[in-house]
């Protein structure tokens, strides 16, 4: 956990996280790029739930981890002040990402003459209608395709602080209230508004709170009480069950005589599995699959400092920009396989250059951290003048 050192709060990093976050920028990367053979390596083809899960499960957890004490040492302030200060950095990185993202579409469209990737990103409104968009663009309400997952940080973070406060007081009863809310949205169908007018959030942040603060709740601790109960053999034997029907399931989504095996109302069960509305059996996929993953995955284990792991975990390090990089290389991995062959040497190709660039990125980033800061912020005396810089 976080320790005190008088106002300084020093957290112990977690390398289990960065490795799962490098590998879910990774899936997110390939999952962006159509009719890619590579992306068979991603969790969606193998299940409910995918990397969307994972990640905002992870960031939840560091939430509660790491702001969960600072909060209960009396500094709700600086908390709000340091969550606050990261949701204006996302907000920045979407406004940036967004207006790049949409000038490579329209320079590519234009070079190409193929309207296709206007029409196929969502950008052709705002290229015809700048004026009204970038308000729309501006408070959120306007997305291309693939940008929905930063909006949905910035809502979950923003009120991140309130709800961790009353986290620490009543951690089961605020978790209680998560799941109300998530149940009232689905029941009420409760969103944010987007555009255009009737359309809402492809990420509703009114369900997918949900994941993030269950990860908050096990990030402060409050998982400890259940802890005998997860550990238990019956609790795991359910989990690799349901892991297994998942597979089973989607597996039918890619065979017809697997699918044909499914019964008619078991089908009429299940479906639609959504995901805008974070589906109860993506969830509990999801829960399944951390399960497992905790198992096994030890804090001490070797493999978290090996040379092999290291672009993952280097990149896990990076998230927000490395997710934005990654958004471009998928459409610059896009434009490649649609003005060349498609052909899987051509996708195994464009999807390895994308984990090399992102790794080199990563690596890049973690040099510039090493530089020493040689400037300190010195509080001015009473009396005293400020020194001319």
């Amino acid at each position: 956990m976080a320790n005190e050192s008088k106002d300084l709060f020093v957290v112990e990093r977690d390398l289990r996280l960065d490795l799962l976050r490098g590998l879910g920028l990774w899936m997110i990367f390939l999952d962006h790029i159509p009719d890619d053979v590579v992306s068979w390596l991603t969790l969606r083809n193998y299940g409910f739930s995918d990397a969307a899960e994972f990640f905002v499960f992870i960031s939840g957890y560091l939430a509660g981890f790491i702001y969960v004490p600072i909060i209960a040492a009396g500094q709700f302030m600086p908390a709000l002040k340091r969550l606050w200060n990261r949701v204006w950095h996302m907000y920045v990185a979407h406004i940036l990402l967004f207006l790049f993202f949409t000038a490579q579409i329209a320079r590519v469209a234009r070079k190409w003459d193929n309207p296709m990737y206007k029409d196929e990103f969502n950008v052709a409104n705002f290229l015809n209608h700048p004026d009204e968009l970038i308000g729309k663009a501006l408070t959120l309400q306007y997305k291309p395709v693939d940008l929905d997952v930063l909006p949905l940080y910035i809502c979950l973070i923003a009120v991140s602080p309130f709800v961790l406060w009353l986290m620490l007081r009543r951690p089961n009863l605020t978790l209680a209230g998560s799941v109300v809310l998530y149940l009232f949205a689905r029941y009420f169908g409760w969103n944010l508004p987007s555009y255009p007018k009737g359309a809402t959030w492809y990420f509703n942040p009114f369900c997918w709170q949900l994941i993030f603060f269950a990860g908050a709740w096990c990030g402060c601790g409050a998982v400890k009480q259940i802890s005998e109960i997860l550990k238990s053999r019956i609790v795991f034997g359910i989990a690799i069950a349901w892991i297994l029907f998942a597979l089973f399931i989607v597996m039918g989504w890619h065979s017809e005589f697997l699918k044909s095996l499914v019964p008619p109302w078991l089908n009429k069960a299940i479906y639609p599995i959504d995901k805008t509305d974070l589906d109860m059996l993506r969830f509990t996929h999801f829960c399944a699959l951390a399960l497992v993953v905790s198992r096994y995955l030890d804090h001490d284990w070797a493999g978290l400092k090996s040379t092999l792991l290291r672009p993952l975990v280097l990149c896990g390090q990076h998230s927000l920009p490395l997710f934005c990089l990654g958004v471009f290389l998928s459409f610059g991995a896009h434009w490649v396989l649609v003005q060349w062959k498609s052909a899987f040497i051509e996708q195994f190709v464009v999807s390895f250059a994308g984990f090399a660039i992102m790794t080199a990125a990563a690596w890049l980033l973690d040099r510039a951290e090493r530089v020493p800061n040689l400037f300190v912020d010195v509080e001015q005396a009473p009396g005293t003048k400020p020194s001319a810089a």
